[in-house]
């Protein structure tokens, strides 16, 4: 069963889709540069609308880690992803604060990047092609990762499929492309789940 992340939700409508079509992770950004920011005070109320079998996550760049584990620590957020150039010294000192999952994201463009995706000590990793940036990176460099991973960037309705055909990821990842003038749409929204829950199916 290929889990199904939905990231950058803003609007209580956004929560409200989303616990209707059940994904096993939705995601807050709180990276003050993205058009998805989402401040703590807002998050909390979205976090308080969710349907408690979905996790939250939140998506941090290069965040002191004090503000990560006070937000996993207050229930606000139940997993970090975590999306700038923090090393394993940064996890060990986040650690050390909170015991919550820890996602690390590995911006992908050669083997090496494989490789420290591979030996990170976070509890997953995502494979993305940037910050966001929403473009698909080559599927071939992830052919020998033996590690469970998140897959992220470019991911929409209509290539999903071939995604999770290609290289059956732990999970999926998807905001842009879910999105119609910056905006999520419950459409493609629906259709992204729909097209993965149909591929598992098979």
């Amino acid at each position: 069963m290929t889990r199904i992340k939905l990231c950058g939700l803003t609007r209580p409508e956004d929560i409200e889709i989303a616990n209707a079509l059940s994904p096993y992770y939705i995601g807050f950004v709180f990276f003050e540069k993205s058009r998805r920011y989402v401040e703590e005070e807002k998050a909390r109320g979205l976090k308080s609308l969710l349907s408690k079998e979905i996790k939250a996550v939140g998506v941090f760049v290069d965040e002191p880690p004090g503000k990560i584990a006070h937000l996993l620590d207050s229930g606000i957020i139940d997993i970090a992803q975590l999306h700038g150039s923090e090393d394993e010294g940064y996890i060990k000192r986040l650690r050390t604060l909170s015991d919550k999952p820890l996602i690390k994201a590995f911006r992908i463009l050669s083997e090496d990047d494989v490789k420290r995706a591979q030996e990170s000590s976070a509890d997953f990793v995502l494979l993305d092609s940037g910050q966001g940036c929403g473009k698909a990176f080559d599927w071939e460099l992830l052919r020998d990762i033996k590690r469970d991973y998140f897959l992220a960037g470019g991911l929409d309705p209509e290539n999903v499929s071939d995604a999770i055909r290609a290289l059956h990821p732990f999970a999926v990842d998807v905001s842009s492309g879910i999105e119609t003038d910056h905006i999520k749409d419950k459409n493609k929204m629906a259709a992204f789940v729909s097209a993965v829950r149909k591929e598992d199916a098979l």
